[in-house]
C-alpha cells in the first residue's frame, strides 16, 4: 500500500499587474508559524481543509470557500486532518483591494461564494501560461470586483452593461493591435474606462470576453496563413501566439484538429 502523497510547493511571479506571487502547495505535516504578509492572501483549498488563527481568532478554510487574509495581520496555518491539504494561493498587491478594507477581512476571512471560487480557479489556470496575459488580466478584474463587493457588503449579481459604442471601440482597438495584442490596462487608458467596465461592456455587446475575441481573431489569421502554405511554427509567431504549442492548444480547442493537419488538407 502506498503512503501519503509527498509534500510539494511551487511558486512563480506572473506577468500580471497586481499579482505579486502565485503559490501552489500540498502539505501534510507542515504547520505555518504565526507570520504576516505585505500582500493580500487569496486562498482556495482543493483537497482537505485548513485550520488557522487570524488576529488570535480561530478559523477554518474549506474546499467550498474562498479565504481572504489581509496584509499586516498575523496568522498561522495547519492541516485540519491527518491527510493534509492542497491549496492554491494568490498574493495580491495591497492597493488591489485597498488597505482601508483590512478590518472587514479580519472580521470575515471565509467567503461562501461559489461564483467567486470558480473565477479564482479559472484565473489560476491561465496565470503563468505564456500568451494568456490578457485572459489573466480580464479574470483578475472580475475577481477583484467581487472581492471588493464582499469587503464593502455589497455583493450582488452584476447587471448587464449597455455601452455598445465603448464595446465597438474596444473591438477596433483589439483588431488594430493584432498580432502583438494589448494589455487590459493599456486599453483602459486609451479608451478612458475602468478595466472591469471594459470587460463587462464587451461581454454584454458580443457575448464573450475580450481575450476570447482576440484569440478568435488570431485563429482566423492562422487559418489564412496555413492555407497559404506557411509552416505552423512560423504561423504561430505571425498570428500573435507565444509559440507553436500555444497555437496548437487554441487551434485544437476551436477547430478540433491541429494546425499541421489543417494545413495538410488545404
Amino acid at each position: 500500500m502506498g503512503g501519503p502523497a509527498p509534500e510539494t510547493a511551487t511558486a512563480w511571479r506572473p506577468a500580471v499587474p497586481g499579482v505579486t506571487e502565485v503559490f501552489h502547495a500540498r502539505f501534510v505535516g507542515h504547520s505555518y508559524p504565526a507570520h504576516t504578509h505585505g500582500a493580500w492572501t487569496l486562498l482556495i483549498v482543493d483537497d482537505g481543509a485548513v485550520r488557522y488563527d487570524l488576529d488570535r481568532h480561530a478559523h477554518g478554510a474549506l474546499r467550498s470557500q474562498v479565504t481572504l487574509l489581509p496584509p499586516h495581520v498575523p496568522h498561522d496555518g495547519r492541516s485540519a486532518g491527518p491527510g493534509g491539504f492542497r491549496k492554491r494561493v494568490l498574493y495580491l498587491e495591497p492597493d488591489v483591494l485597498g488597505e482601508d478594507r483590512i478590518g472587514a477581512a479580519v472580521d470575515r476571512p471565509g467567503l461562501d461564494d461559489r461564483l467567486l471560487r470558480l473565477r479564482i480557479s479559472q484565473l489560476h489556470r491561465v496565470l503563468g501560461v505564456p500568451g494568456e496575459e490578457l485572459a489573466a488580466q480580464s479574470r483578475l478584474t472580475l475577481v477583484r470586483d467581487r472581492l471588493r463587493g464582499h469587503l464593502t457588503g455589497r455583493v450582488e449579481a452584476a447587471a448587464p452593461v449597455r455601452d455598445p459604442g465603448l464595446a465597438a471601440r474596444l473591438r477596433d482597438l483589439l483588431d488594430a493591435s493584432l498580432p502583438t495584442g494589448i494589455s487590459l490596462d493599456e486599453a483602459a487608458r486609451v479608451l478612458g474606462a475602468a478595466p472591469s467596465h471594459l470587460v463587462r461592456t464587451f461581454g454584454s455587446a458580443y457575448g464573450l470576453p475580450p481575450h476570447r475575441y482576440l484569440t478568435g481573431r488570431r485563429i482566423d489569421d492562422a487559418r489564412r496563413l496555413l492555407l497559404d502554405g506557411m509552416a505552423p511554427a512560423e504561423v504561430a509567431i505571425a498570428a500573435g501566439f507565444y509559440d507553436q504549442a500555444h497555437l496548437t492548444r487554441h487551434f485544437r480547442r476551436m477547430l478540433g484538429t491541429t494546425p499541421g493537419r489543417y494545413r495538410a488538407g488545404r
